[in-house]
């Protein structure tokens, strides 16, 4: 095949003459050979090469292998003059830098050296070096345009390995379209960021969610920041409890590293409160059964002694000082209300625990409490746990509760407690509403003494249903814990005495 090649030379006398000359597939073979082994430039009339002028810069012709620069390639073919050259000679053709007005090819289409301009056969009325003046003034001002820089960032783009073109090859297309491509570009990068950004903080909450579900517990300092809950978990106040928890800290120890001290009198308030089983406590807590077991053995005790305290027997000045009004008028005597309550417990397997415990009102073992208030509504006497077939007289008799009467003092109870005479022995008088007792209807007084004594007396159901706010109280205990429940009732009558009185002033 035979290749025509056209080019000018200059005669010694300094003109210029067009010549052509018709190659052959062998010549064209060595001429592509000899590119190869030393690059040369391409252009018409050009013989600067790369052995001769240092620091000059050749350039591979782009590849159009994508069609940005297929467009770029067909300018340069256009600008020297090689329209017709076939894939082989362009491949291994350069165009040094001397056909470029700075010297060096720009990959900004906007740039007068994007495409080579410096020939000897194209000579222009405009200097080339108003047209790289322009383009850096048009440069600047675009620059100063823009008054912070774009936040985006992109990863490179691989660039093919050029080993003599110290220029990348970019992506191009006309300015017009150049210029929505790059708005498109810039809204799916800012969209990209966006999304990334997003992302990652869904990946961080997600971990933070999954490392707080898998350690995720109750402690005193998770919790008391929560009015409502922290009231609804311990049934006091962060005041209060951080008041009882200074009292206790000279009484009682830290069983493990894992609690700190107000976990541990959290764990126990919990357990009145909500009566929780230990098995749900541990859970909650991140700790084992037996940890929690030897709280409450350890820490019920000590909060009972450092409590008992509240549970006080007031003097009858005091008494009278507080008097509330409902009672002046027709109870001014009035030192206690007495009643009693019974504990659910499971049924003992001893038989002799198992009778004595077996409550005939209730129909199931308990414990029995006698519990005495205040005309103010503070619980003034609480005696020890009794099993359920003790009778109010005789738990009455046993308590140690008449060893506190004085003279003239009137004791307001239920038709139960048969303790007239006991309670005469003191000097005390019992007040109980009266019975129809060999009588058809009582007499009118006696009718409104026994409405007025039912209005007071109903305020140490009141206190009762109070104190029995911890559930606890109202749960089954088990046989195991009974040990436990008189601390465990001290402790929940003294806190209901830390609470505002049922009874109006």
């Amino acid at each position: 095949m035979t290749y025509v090649i056209k080019g000018m030379c200059t005669h010694s006398g300094g003109k210029k003459a067009v010549i052509s000359a018709s190659v052959s597939d062998s010549a064209s073979g060595f001429w592509i050979n000899s590119l190869k082994k030393m690059p040369s430039c391409c252009v018409v009339g050009c013989q600067n090469r790369s052995t001769k002028i240092k620091g000059l810069n050749f350039y591979r012709i782009p590849s159009g292998k994508r069609p940005f620069n297929a467009n770029r390639r067909r300018l340069w073919l256009q600008a020297i003059k090689r329209v017709d050259w076939t894939e082989d000679i362009i491949k291994n053709a350069r165009i040094c830098g001397a056909h470029f007005i700075s010297g060096e090819a720009s990959m900004n289409y906007e740039s007068p050296d994007f495409v080579p301009s410096v020939f000897e056969y194209s000579k222009s009325s405009q200097r080339p070096e108003a047209k790289l003046e322009r383009f850096q003034r048009n440069k600047q001002r675009s620059e100063r345009s823009v008054k912070s820089p774009s936040p985006l960032t992109t990863d490179p783009c691989p660039v093919e390995d050029e080993p003599v073109a110290p220029v990348e090859e970019d992506a191009m297309v006309p300015k017009k379209d150049y210029d929505n491509l790059r708005h498109m570009y810039d809204c799916i990068n800012v969209e990209y960021v966006n999304l990334r950004q997003e992302f990652g903080e869904i990946q961080n909450e997600n971990k933070k969610l999954k490392e707080e579900l898998q350690n995720n517990k109750y402690s005193y300092l998770s919790v008391r920041n929560n009015t409502v809950q922290f009231l609804f978990l311990t049934g006091i106040t962060t005041i209060i409890f951080d008041w009882l928890l200074k009292k206790l800290k000279g009484n009682v120890e830290k069983l493990t590293e894992i609690l700190t001290l107000g976990d541990h009198l959290l764990i126990v308030l919990m357990k009145l409160r909500l009566g929780l089983t230990n098995t749900d406590i541990a859970f909650r807590f991140k700790v084992s059964n037996s940890t929690i077991s030897c709280i409450l053995r350890t820490w019920l005790p000590s909060m009972a002694k450092v409590l008992k305290p509240l549970i006080k027997w007031p003097s009858k000045t005091a008494v009278l000082k507080n008097m509330p009004k409902s009672f002046k008028k027709h109870f001014k005597r009035c030192r206690c209300i007495l009643d009693c309550t019974e504990i659910f417990i499971d049924r003992p397997s001893n038989l002799t625990a198992r009778a004595q415990t077996w409550s005939t009102y209730k129909h199931h073992n308990t414990v029995k409490y006698l519990v005495g208030i205040t005309p103010a509504g503070a619980i003034s006497f609480l005696s020890p746990g009794w099993g359920g077939r003790v009778s109010d007289k005789q738990i009455t008799k046993q308590s140690g509760f008449l060893d506190l009467l004085e003279p003239r003092d009137d004791i307001l109870a239920d038709r139960g407690f048969l303790i007239r005479e006991e309670l005469a022995a003191y000097g005390a008088t019992l007040r109980i509403p009266n019975f129809t007792k060999g009588k058809r209807q009582l007499p009118a007084n006696e009718v409104d003494t026994s409405r007025q004594l039912s209005r007071v007396r109903i305020h140490i159901e009141r206190v009762i249903g109070r104190w029995k706010n911890f559930k606890i109280l109202q749960s089954v205990i088990p046989v195991s814990q009974v040990d436990l429940l008189d601390d465990m009732v001290n402790v929940c009558g003294a806190l209901t005495n830390l609470c505002k009185s049922v009874v109006p002033r």
